[in-house]
């Protein structure tokens, strides 16, 4: 049984083998996803997984919410102790933790909406998701994005003529950050190997967001999404492609034996406590 002790506090650092989730922990297993719990570890884990397929094995703590009822908001401070089976390049689909909007109608019966999330985030090749100059689409990286914000309905209009203007990468380099700041997205690259041990923390604070591995900061984002948003882990066969110069797409990865995301330690404090 692993109980959170409140909304203000959580943490999740034992996991027994047929363990059992209490609200407001909720799983969410596709295709060849399975959660295997190893008594100190939990491992989110697909097993050839293919492109006819959608294969994911996730925790959360929202499934059954109205996203106006997910339960966090800043200030807050998450702490997540893992590690992956494959480095970066060769861990397929994407992956990660951190505090989303469930945008995409993944799980619950909810409309559509814009993307709000800061996480760590990971997605391999052929996803491309190249919303900050400096980082690029694909790997491991601490993120923030927020859509839902009025620079970017502001210049929504421009669109038609701004999308294919940023083929010219003068004026991408020029013009794409402008659009960058208007959706809230700051990244950064993650500097540690994928497949050991580390500590990774994210400070969600009201105007701003810090990221930190093994104690050492890595971003340091000067705004941050608006709550509130719920916790997601996670290891999927997803790909998606989105650029400022007007490339869309989506799918699904063939991803032949075993991969695994492995967790030894959640933590969340609510500063609001």
């Amino acid at each position: 049984m692993v109980t959170p002790k409140s909304n203000t506090h959580v943490t999740l650092e034992h996991f027994p083998p047929g363990m059992t989730f209490d609200p407001p922990w909720c799983t969410f297993v596709k295709g060849g996803g399975a959660l295997e719990p190893t008594g100190p570890t939990l491992r989110l884990v697909t097993r050839n997984a293919t492109a006819k397929q959608y294969t994911d094995a996730q925790l959360d703590d929202y499934q059954p919410l109205a996203r106006r009822n997910f339960l966090w908001r800043p200030p807050l401070k998450m702490i997540v102790r893992a590690r992956f089976s494959h480095p970066a390049g060769e861990l397929r689909g994407t992956a990660g933790f951190g505090f989303w909007n469930d945008p995409f109608m993944m799980t619950g019966k909810r409309r559509p909406a814009l993307p709000r999330a800061l996480w760590f985030f990971y997605s391999s090749p052929p996803s491309n998701m190249k919303l900050d100059v400096r980082t690029p689409g694909p790997g491991w990286k601490a993120a923030t994005i927020d859509a839902i914000r009025w620079p970017f309905f502001a210049l929504l209009p421009l669109a038609p003529l701004a999308v294919p203007l940023m083929n010219v990468s003068r004026l991408y380099r020029a013009c794409w950050p402008i659009g960058q700041r208007a959706i809230g997205v700051s990244e950064a690259p993650v500097p540690v190997e994928m497949t050991g041990w580390h500590t990774y923390q994210l400070e969600w604070l009201e105007k701003s967001a810090r990221f930190a591995v093994d104690g050492q900061q890595i971003l340091a984002a000067g705004s941050s999404p608006r709550g509130p948003l719920g916790l997601v882990i996670w290891l999927d066969n997803q790909y998606m492609i989105v650029t400022p110069w007007g490339r869309f797409g989506y799918g699904l990865l063939n991803i032949p034996g075993e991969q695994w995301l492995e967790i030894s330690h959640v933590e969340i404090v609510d500063y609001h406590s």
